[in-house]
Formats: structure tokens, sequence, C-alpha cells
């Protein structure tokens, strides 16, 4: 009499499993759900901003104008690290774009924020400073030195997505 109570057992944990798999799978055929659309939460970097101005021993730059499509999505100050500031967006056709600044040698720096972009020969004049243009396997950049602090704009964004940003940085 045991061993058939122990087969039932067995037998009804089955039916329970093969039930519970059938409700999961009609859940997910029938609760919509987009896959393609971003989980990166839009964040709002004002306090962070004027944290990083008030500290920092250079002009702190941040976008300013550009369209609403351009999402924020992650800030950092750090004046313990050579006062870089870090500020992360996604542009409108979902490419990663930062604005990195630092007080750090610039040789270091630059290194580690184009994730080791090599310089090339070209150049751009953007609000009337000179952006040396960087190119590299994980991120193109541009980068201006100067005094006291570097300022670079990378990511996986074209060269012209690179350039909107810069043109929209301001210090004040």
């Amino acid at each position: 009499m045991a061993g058939r109570q122990g087969k039932q057992t067995v037998r009804n944990m089955l039916w329970s499993m093969a039930v519970i798999g059938v409700a999961a799978g009609a859940m997910y055929i029938f609760i919509p759900h987009d896959e393609s659309k971003s989980p990166v939460k839009r964040v709002d970097y004002s306090v962070e901003l004027l944290t990083a101005r008030r500290a920092a021993a250079y002009p702190v730059a941040a976008p300013e104008g550009l369209a609403k499509a351009w999402k924020p999505t992650s800030v950092r100050y750090d004046g313990a690290k050579g006062d870089s500031w870090h500020l992360g967006y996604l542009d409108p056709s979902g490419e990663y774009v930062t604005v990195k600044q630092s007080t750090a040698k610039p040789s270091e720096f630059i290194d580690e924020a184009t994730q080791r972009a090599t310089r090339t020969k070209v150049t751009e004049e953007i609000g009337g400073k000179t952006w040396h243009r960087y190119k590299g396997q994980t991120y193109d950049a541009l980068v201006r030195e100067d005094k006291g602090a570097t300022t670079v704009v990378a990511g996986t964004a074209s060269f012209e997505g690179l350039e909107k940003m810069a043109r929209a940085l301001r210090t004040s």
C-alpha cells in the first residue's frame, strides 16, 4: 500500500509542474512586453552639477539646449579623484555619449576616458575652441585640453553626435 501512495505523490507533483509550466507559458505569450524599449532610466543631474560647479577647480561643463530625445543616464563627481566629472547620455539613436572632465594628468585621464583611443591628426573648431579627434575600438572621442582641466566627449556615437554634445556644453 505504501508503494502505491508514493507513486501517486510523484505523479501528482509532475501534473502540478505541467500545469504551472502551461500557465507560465500562457502568461508569457499573452501579457504584452516590449523588449525593444531601453530599460535605462533618465536621471536628473542638476544637484550633482551644482555640487561639482561649486567644488571643482575648473569650470564644469554640461550640455544645454539638447533635444529631449537625448537621455541623461549617469552622473558622478569625485573631488578626491582629480576633481573628476562624468555625465553619461544616450543620444536620439540610442548610442552612448559621455562628457568627462578632470584635473588628473592629461595623458592618463584621456587614455582612461577614451577607452584607449588613439589621437588622430584631425581637429575640430567647436565654440571657438580646438578639439582633437581620437579614434578607438570602443569609443571615438573629442578632447580639449585647457589650463587646469581636460574635457573629453566620447562614446559609441558618430563624430557628428559627439560634436553635437560638444557644441551644447556650457560652463555656467
